[in-house]
């Protein structure tokens, strides 16, 4: 992904809330968020060029999502795809800040990434940049190609809509499906958004005015490049889990929908 914010039990009907946009090369091979049949307990979409994830969960309500780091000088030629980390992080079987801890231990293999991981009951990511490991307490973030609640413009008001969208939403709509369903519809609006920040607030990341200009929106529309899909994830207080993913075409319009629910299976 390129742009996550998430609610980490910041409402009592949903202990977590994310909505998210991947963005990629429009040329990238990918397919929608489905229950993958070598690994029958990950729901994720896949990247069909090297095999792994951008976001998933498991059946545990285990929960990971990657977004990259962009500066150009840290690429490393022959690096492996970092969507195995997605996918490692989703078939571990320990909590999620052991599980960051050992994936720090090999970061440097990787280009610079942050890896957000939860476990039901905690939730961190890991900047490979820094090497830390950050468990974050009850709150809303946000996270883009840089490290977690730099204050990107895009990242600033996609989470502070993020927030003000879980103000307005009362207690109880986890058993009410129009209210719910408002939210879905109210995340999306925000992941939509195509409108570019102003220069003088634009971050220097090394690539050019052009491109910052391009890359700025939340929904990102530029030669070649864009916003691939948008998802939101509602995971309830009662086990529920609602996965819904969006799919854009080259031209930013809807290609596909796709929407999972299930009840997390608790650990023995």
């Amino acid at each position: 992904m390129c742009l996550i914010v998430l609610a980490w039990r910041a409402h009592a009907d949903y202990p977590l809330v994310v909505a998210a946009n991947r963005d990629e090369f429009l040329a990238r091979p990918a397919v929608p968020a489905h229950w993958w049949t070598d690994a029958p307990d990950l729901l994720a979409g896949r990247d069909l060029e090297a095999g792994g994830s951008w976001m998933g969960l498991a059946r545990t309500g285990r929960f990971a999502a990657l977004t990259n780091y962009r500066d150009p000088s840290r690429r490393i030629e022959g690096a492996p795809s970092r969507g195995a980390l997605v996918r490692e992080a989703l078939s571990a079987e320990t909590g999620a800040h052991e599980v960051l801890q050992q994936l720090a231990g090999t970061s440097e293999r990787y280009a610079a990434f942050n890896l957000l991981v939860g476990d039901g009951d905690s939730l961190g990511v890991l900047e490979s940049t820094t090497g830390q490991v950050r468990m974050l307490t009850p709150g809303v973030y946000g996270l883009s190609n840089h490290l977690l609640d730099s204050p990107w413009p895009k990242l600033l008001k996609t989470r502070q809509g993020l927030a003000e969208a879980l103000r307005a939403l009362p207690a109880g709509t986890s058993t009410a499906p129009q209210q719910e369903d408002a939210l879905r519809e109210r995340l999306l609006s925000l992941l939509r958004d195509p409108r570019p920040a102003p220069d003088p607030h634009l971050p220097e990341t090394g690539v050019s005015l052009e491109w910052e200009r391009w890359l700025s929106p939340a929904f990102i529309r530029a030669p070649g490049y864009g916003t691939r899909c948008s998802s939101v994830v509602l995971i309830g207080q009662d086990g529920r889990v609602r996965f819904t993913e969006w799919t854009w075409d080259s031209h930013g319009e809807l290609y596909s929908e796709v929407s999972h629910r299930f009840h997390v299976a608790r650990r023995a």
